[in-house]
């Protein structure tokens, strides 16, 4: 039996032998049901970083350091494998700096290449060239990231002034230690040290154990191109997404999101962030439509391998029928509130009916910063009741009840406009919130722990389809929503049942077309 075949056996073994939690160990398996799987994992990794990236260094001393993140690489084996970016070469590097960490990087659609079998035919390729034996050696996908040179020409407008272009790359190798494929990131994200492609790179690639994938980077994420457009092709059903991602609540924790794309979309997300807690840098997982796999861990300065068994055809939360077959009475009177309708229920004897106007005695609405923005917002006060708050053209919605009264304090916040802090881009947010303490100021800062328990239907008149439902509960823990979909024109969230309390429950829409 092979090394890769021995890994892969005594994973399968760890994960029928022991039930294991979302987060608990190294080895998880999803739920099976009757349908086929691959193995996947990611790499949560604590990239060995130079002591001084704004100094020149030798292409040895690089080799030396970039060296020292692929030995741990080398220590994993499964069917395909995802690492984070800037896992290899580090961060926070000028132009003229990250120079000696770049490897050469021949185009795939020109040249059929193996590094590892074919080590001399470019200069500068030695990150590639381990790569592509640690695929060999693994028998498995190797997704990587690293920072790659191209020489240009003073013909080519587009030159820069010192004769080569410089880009955050994607490398796939496949099992045979082929170099498949490569990504040039697209959306960067203050990286002064790389240049963005001419074009946008959308790549896809296939593998024998489950079909298409397609490849992103980090910021990649909240942007139509090249993350959305992807996924016009059907074939597309899995993504694999390397991140140096830092952590920014209540909206954007790198799971949150994650998980947000994998349901919106109805795909499977193998994402590898990378380690660095003083950094606010970690969050990686291996998520379904249903499911999550994930690792999230401020305290721990060590990486973390996430492995599991991944459907070849996921199954969606969202389906294309709208969700007025469920009846139960929270769902029909929201689907009344949403029709204008009056809701009527029984009361021993007596019918009662209430209009479907919003309560005139309602809590006062306030302003709070939330990542960066002016977040219209009201109270959500008491053990049930209806709110509205209005930002601009959209208007936010919740129905909710609580089992149980907190000394917390949340808000339901509305936001459509430019975010235009760390990038500009266009939103439409709808947020359920815990406050950082009892005042209405502390409505939209950071905190991770809530005991604050809610059944709750969230919605808005969103002006755009693509709508990401962010959800966390008290120790980032990513939840899934028990219903999502569109009603009389409204998009909705809906939740019975949380296991522990809620940090976060946004619809969290983009416009693209406006950014």
């Amino acid at each position: 039996m092979s090394g890769a075949s021995r890994k892969l056996a005594l994973f399968l073994f760890a994960c029928y032998s022991a039930a294991l939690g979302d987060q608990a160990g190294e080895y998880c398996v999803a739920d099976r049901q009757g349908a086929e799987y691959y193995v996947a994992a990611v790499y949560e990794h604590q990239s060995v970083l130079s002591p001084n990236p704004l100094a020149l260094t030798s292409r040895q001393q690089a080799l030396e350091l970039m060296n020292q993140n692929l030995d741990i690489y080398e220590q994993q084996g499964v069917q395909i494998i995802v690492f984070p970016e800037d896992g290899i070469h580090g961060f926070n590097f000028t132009r003229t700096s990250i120079y000696p960490f770049l490897d050469f990087m021949p185009s795939p659609q020109l040249v059929r290449w193996n590094p590892c079998l074919e080590p001399h035919r470019f200069n500068d390729t030695e990150v590639l060239q381990r790569l592509s034996c640690m695929a060999i050696k693994g028998e498995m996908f190797v997704v990587a990231n690293l920072g790659t040179k191209q020489p240009c020409h003073s013909n080519d407008p587009g030159c820069p002034n010192d004769g080569r272009y410089q880009f955050n790359t994607n490398v796939v190798f496949s099992n045979n230690g082929t170099l498949v494929d490569r990504y040039r990131k697209h959306n960067l994200y203050f990286e002064a040290a790389f240049d963005t492609p001419l074009e946008v790179d959308r790549i896809t690639f296939d593998t024998p154990f489950a079909g298409r994938f397609g490849v992103f980077t980090c910021f990649d994420i909240l942007f139509f191109d090249p993350a959305v457009r992807l996924l016009r092709d059907p074939e597309v059903k899995h993504v694999v997404y390397p991140a140096a991602w830092m952590n920014q609540l209540p909206l954007l924790a790198a799971i949150e999101i994650q998980k947000a794309f994998a349901t919106a979309f109805g795909v499977n997300v193998l994402a590898a962030n990378i380690h660095h807690p003083s950094l606010g840098m970690t969050g990686s997982g291996i998520h379904t439509p249903l499911k999550s796999f994930w690792y999230h861990d401020m305290e721990s300065p060590e990486g973390h391998l996430i492995i599991a068994q991944v459907a070849k055809n996921p199954l969606g939360l969202v389906g294309t029928k709208n969700t007025t077959g469920k009846t139960d009475s929270p769902h029909s009177k929201f689907l009344k509130i949403v029709s204008g309708e009056p809701y009527c229920e029984m009361d021993a004897q007596e019918v009662l009916c209430e209009a479907t106007k919003w309560n005139v005695d309602a809590p006062p609405t306030f302003h709070s910063e939330m990542m960066y923005d002016n977040f219209t917002l009201v109270p959500v006060w008491g053990k049930e009741g209806q709110l509205q708050v209005c930002s601009n053209s959209l208007c936010c919605h919740l129905l909710y009840d609580r089992p149980t009264l907190t000394q917390e304090l949340y808000a339901l916040g509305a936001f459509d406009g430019f975010h235009t802090v760390h990038g500009t881009y266009y939103i439409q947010v709808c947020a359920l919130v815990k406050c950082g303490g009892l005042g209405f100021h502390t409505c939209g800062q950071e905190i991770t722990e809530a005991t604050g328990v809610f059944e709750f239907h969230l919605w808005g008149n969103f002006s755009t389809s693509y709508i990401f439902p962010l959800f966390l509960t008290s120790g980032m823990t990513p939840e899934s929503p028990d219903q999502l979909g569109w009603e009389n024109g409204h998009y909705f969230l809906r939740k019975r049942g949380l296991s522990s309390g809620l940090v976060t429950a946004a619809l969290y829409g983009r416009l693209y077309e406006k950014s």
